[in-house]
């Protein structure tokens, strides 16, 4: 009774899905340590008179527990008797852990890690033997609206949640620091894009669609084109002539020249000619 009065009033906190999974996961693994106690039996068949013999069982059980019940008369579960049942359970939990003793701390080893990973993944293996089948039912957009309302208010309540902030100024030494940062995210962003993706290829879909787009992409740019052309069509960047840029253009005008007049396909053919006329005075 004394211990109780200097306990003060409880905060009651909802039951939520994670903590129903932690608490079913709990009682799977105390299943498990409890069939690991149990030495190696003889398994024996589950026949019709076995399942009679258990069926008369369980009723005469039920018969004997209910005679030796009263007459009770039930009574409501007050908001009151379930503030006083978490702070009996969170007392439990207190004198429990009074009664603990002092530890002597172990090292973590890599076969203690080892046995940890295993144990995770036949509790996980545990877990999944225990969810019976289920049917998979379509996103619809209903569905999809109600999880943005739902993730809306979530943020709404953990904002209202929030205290008031005091604002700071933005100093240089804030705006360099902020710069520097920016830069090291893009610095790691581009390492890592290096290593996965630079370098591979991406597999598309080429599908008739696609192939639409891209034709009608390629219109598009044409016409940007020409429209760019049109509008800067008269317009010259005026240029300082110098003697080396007299040359290049006079050297270029005699390339042009040449290719134009086709003085260089004459010249072959009158070297072919020669050619053949030397081959012909030789065997003449």
């Amino acid at each position: 009774v004394l211990y109780k009065e200097n306990v003060g009033t409880g905060t009651p906190t909802p039951i939520t899905p994670e903590m129903e999974r932690v608490k079913r996961n709990q009682e799977i693994c105390s299943s498990v340590l409890y069939k690991e106690n149990i030495g190696k039996a003889t398994p024996t068949p589950v026949t019709p008179e076995i399942e009679r013999v258990k069926r008369n069982q369980e009723i005469i059980s039920s018969v004997l527990y209910k005679e030796n019940v009263g007459k009770v008369t039930p009574t409501p579960i007050t908001p009151e008797m379930e503030r006083v049942k978490r702070n009996q359970e969170i007392i439990s939990s207190v004198l429990y852990k009074e009664n603990l003793g002092r530890a002597t701390p172990t090292p973590i080893t890599p076969e203690m890690e080892r046995v940890k990973r295993n144990q995770e993944q036949i509790s996980s293996v545990v877990y999944k033997e225990g969810l019976g089948k289920a049917t998979p039912t379509p996103v619809t957009p209903e569905m999809e609206r109600v999880k943005r309302n739902q993730e809306h208010i979530s943020s709404v309540l953990y904002k209202e949640h929030l205290a008031k902030g005091t604002p700071t100024p933005m100093t240089p030494e804030m705006e360099r620091a902020k710069r520097n940062q920016e830069n090291i995210s893009s610095v790691l962003y581009s390492d890592s894009f290096r290593k996965q993706v630079q370098g591979k290829a991406a597999y598309v879909l080429d599908t008739p669609e696609m192939r639409r787009v891209r034709e009608t992409q390629k219109h598009i740019s044409t016409v940007k084109y020409h429209e760019e052309f049109e509008k800067n069509k008269g317009t010259f960047t005026p240029v300082v002539t110098d003697p080396i840029t007299e040359r290049v253009k006079k050297n270029m005008q005699d390339f042009s020249d040449i290719s134009y007049r086709g003085i260089q396909r004459r010249v072959v053919e009158m070297e072919r000619k020669r050619v053949d006329q030397d081959q012909e005075n030789l065997t003449g």
